[in-house]
């Protein structure tokens, strides 16, 4: 997952990430190794807050375009 090349472009740590979805700082952590998987009410709130598609957060596709 595109995660953690996400966070960082933007700047912001796992924390922020964190309270800004208003969940675990571990599980975010998970996420980034893949230790975890994210439930697709996650991905959803993962691919909103950094404005690209699901498909570009799994690495399904190259182009990041976010479809609302």
């Amino acid at each position: 997952m595109r995660l953690k090349e996400l966070r960082r472009k933007r700047g912001i740590t796992q924390q922020r990430l964190a309270i800004d979805l208003n969940m675990n700082q571990n599980s975010v952590s998970r996420y980034e190794s893949e230790t975890r998987e994210a439930d697709y009410k996650t991905l959803i709130a993962l691919a909103d807050y950094f404005h690209v598609s699901v498909d570009y957060l799994l690495e399904r596709t190259d182009d990041p375009r976010y479809y609302p």
